[in-house]
């Protein structure tokens, strides 16, 4: 996937994949854990590896919680014992979990080490999680044509979708995001806007229940906008921004995107940037008109000044007329040609 999440193999797991080059332990498995790549749980070689596969893999699947499993091949390359990276992934899992497990496989592989890695497995089912499964993914049934690591991460994201269509009661994740449902107080805040009872309105996305809810609505004064803007929370706003240009008055809605810096979790940062784009469209097709999205890391930001000259920026009609440039010193006077009589 391109847009990475800057999750990391941390201490403990980078030793103990030095210590998978002796050739012992047949398998890992590998988890997120408080914003770091984890070390769950491990298994010793005992029989072959066809022999351990449905001993080893199959029990360490939980059916809700998406996982990476690194399986030791019997087949060695210059470099060591070969691998298997299967990548649980159920439909069941929260979107947002198999988002971030999918944008931070490279990372594993990456600090895993590429060139042990032989092959590469998705999984979705149980019943994929098996010798059977496993061969029938070897032999190419039902198995894709061969992708790219970003063509198969934006693959994985797109199978975690649950519903083909888009809606405000359902939750859908596309090739470009992620569409939470918003609630029904959501909603009514945004119809309210419209009809002229609040000119504010804050969003918050609950990452439990995976929704788009009304945290504030309001009708404030712009001198109160930016301390509306959480410090240390991401936030969508949308306000009505009332002024004069070139002596019309005009009500135009913008919307803001607040995201303090690192000071929110890379799962928070990653949720608000993937949901931004459908929310948005969500909005306009309720009917709201748009007329600038700006995007701020701090409150201060959102002066007068910096919302006029968003929406009317200045546009420099008068070109600076060409000077001819200077010839160069001391060329002496111009000389004359004369011309030659024609014979």
């Amino acid at each position: 996937m391109s847009h990475q999440t800057g999750i990391q193999a941390n201490a403990q797991l980078q030793k103990y994949f030095s210590k998978c080059r002796d050739g012992k332990i047949r398998v890992l498995k590998v988890t997120i854990e408080n914003e770091q790549l984890s070390l769950s749980t491990h298994q010793p070689v005992k029989g072959t590896w066809e022999q351990d596969f449905d001993k080893y893999v199959p029990p360490l699947i939980v059916e809700d919680l998406p996982c990476y499993i690194l399986y030791r091949f019997d087949s060695t390359n210059s470099l060591g014992f070969e691998w298997l990276l299967l990548s649980w992934s159920p439909d069941s899992a929260p979107v947002r979990h198999k988002m971030l497990y999918a944008s931070t496989k490279a990372t594993l592989k990456q600090d895993f080490g590429s060139s042990h890695i032989k092959d590469e497995m998705h999984a979705t089912t149980k019943e994929e999680v098996s010798l059977k499964g496993y061969k029938a993914h070897v032999s190419g049934v039902n198995a894709p044509a061969p992708l790219t690591d970003r063509e198969e991460a934006l693959k994985e994201l797109n199978q975690s979708g649950q519903d083909p269509n888009y809606g405000t009661d359902a939750r859908q994740s596309t090739m470009g995001g992620i569409a939470f449902p918003i609630t029904e107080s959501a909603k009514q805040g945004i119809i309210d806007l419209q009809s002229g009872s609040y000119n504010y309105l804050q969003f918050k996305i609950d990452l439990e229940d995976e929704k788009i809810c009304l945290a504030k609505a309001a009708n404030i004064t712009l001198i109160e906008l930016p301390a509306q803007v959480p410090s240390e929370e991401a936030r969508y706003h949308l306000y009505i921004f009332k002024h004069t240009h070139e002596g019309d008055q005009m009500d135009s809605i913008v919307f803001i995107y607040s995201m303090p810096g690192y000071t929110c979790s890379i799962k928070e940062r990653m949720m608000y940037s993937s949901c931004k784009g459908n929310f948005l469209e969500l909005i306009e097709s309720m009917g709201v008109q748009v007329a600038k999205r700006v995007g701020v890391d701090e409150g201060k930001e959102l002066t007068e000044e910096f919302l006029y000259d968003e929406i009317h920026p200045k546009v420099n009609l008068h070109r600076p007329a060409f000077a001819k440039p200077k010839g160069p010193p001391n060329r002496g006077a111009k000389r004359i040609t004369k011309t030659q009589p024609t014979q």
